[in-house]
């Protein structure tokens, strides 16, 4: 399991040429409105120093980090939900991710024209959101009517989804996304069919200029971001999307070579990949053997079958136990050996709720 995560933004704001150094995908970038028009997609390895630290205790023929996906959406202007640019095509697009990373512009450049003539990262944020909570609010008034109208005559699957539909609607109105309209889990989830485009996380990506790197507190710009993001509960990523595109063309010791000359100690996409892991509440465990040490991703809060099912939904149907240790203490005692001496090695069953580290053999009979 990994997880697909939106690019959004408007017009210009470097969007494609951070998608570009994320996925090394090759999507056109060009100082134009809507260059991107179809959503070009890329597979990322989630970066995780763990998987070399078990591979040099369990050597294997093969290291597999977990990845997502990253998908590049077409640029959006205003009255995108009523067609204009490209919005329906960005609307359908978006609708099949899980989370968002909102790419905002922080930066200026007179030679990057902008497509509304200045730079302001809360207006450009104000926009999409407007544009995102009228499309949700279209969704909804589709299902509205019809659903109030079954309620009214008892139909028990209708009065709960419109005990959902109605503050939503109302949230809507007001110019408040799904996510932020204070229903509990068990509401949303009787509206998750409809695949609001609001209901889904959101991360910023504050693309900033090479020099702001030193000293990203002086940044204007930034802060409103980081006063936006703090107030909705987001999260803020700033990167230097020239540098990022830089750095994607190096490996090796150029890399790290490059990293240090900017004062960086590892490439602002690395952090972007996490934050969307954090985002999403997305952990990892791993298998370990002679053929391949590999990283998994799970939901928090996943029990063992669950899990086991990631690798196959064979390993889930048919599952027995959980042979478990910690990524800790595998480095703590460096042998597996060790492990199971120390009585460190557990078997548990199928209420078992997996942890971040978990190091795990599953047992399975079909």
């Amino acid at each position: 399991m990994g997880f697909q995560c939106g690019i959004v933004g408007l017009p210009n704001v470097g969007k494609s040429t951070i998608f570009n150094a994320l996925t090394s995908a090759g999507a056109e970038a060009a100082n134009f409105p809507f260059c991107t028009i179809e959503p070009n997609s890329g597979v990322v390895p989630v970066p995780d120093p763990r998987l070399d630290e078990i591979a040099a205790r369990i050597p294997p023929q093969k290291i597999v980090p977990t990845a997502m996906t990253f998908v590049d959406i077409a640029g959006l202007v205003k009255g995108a939900s009523q067609g204009e640019g490209l919005g329906n095509q960005f609307l359908g697009h978006i609708r099949s991710t899980n989370a968002v990373a909102h790419v905002v512009r922080c930066f200026d450049d007179e030679n990057v024209v902008h497509v509304d003539g200045s730079i302001d990262p809360i207006r450009d944020i104000e926009v999409i959101d407007t544009e995102l909570i009228l499309a949700d609010l279209e969704t909804i008034d589709k299902r509205y009517a019809t659903t109030e109208k079954k309620a009214r005559t008892g139909d028990k699957d209708a009065r709960a989804q419109f005990e959902a539909l109605e503050p939503l609607k109302k949230a809507l109105e007001q110019g408040t996304p799904a996510r932020a309209a204070g229903l509990e889990a068990e509401l949303l989830g009787r509206v998750r069919e409809l695949q609001l485009i609001t209901l889904k996380r959101v991360m910023y990506v504050a693309n900033v200029a090479e020099e702001d790197l030193e000293n990203l507190d002086a940044n204007p710009y930034l802060a409103q971001v980081r006063a936006r993001a703090e107030a909705e509960g987001s999260v803020v990523v700033p990167i230097c999307g020239k540098i990022e595109a830089e750095l994607s063309e190096l490996e090796g010791d150029e890399k790290r070579e490059f990293l240090a000359e900017v004062g960086l100690q590892e490439p602002g996409l690395d952090r972007v990949i996490r934050a969307g892991y954090g985002l999403l509440g997305l952990e990892t465990f791993f298998t370990a053997g002679e053929t391949e040490v590999r990283a998994w991703t799970f939901q928090a809060g996943w029990t063992a079958p669950k899990c086991a099912g990631v690798i196959h939904s064979d390993f889930e149907r048919g599952f027995i136990k959980a042979e478990v240790y910690h990524y800790d203490d595998l480095v703590r005692l460096n042998t597996e050996a060790a492990i199971k001496e120390a009585g460190l090695l557990r078997i548990e069953g199928k209420t078992y709720l997996m942890q971040d580290g978990d190091i795990v053999h599953f047992r399975f009979n079909v």
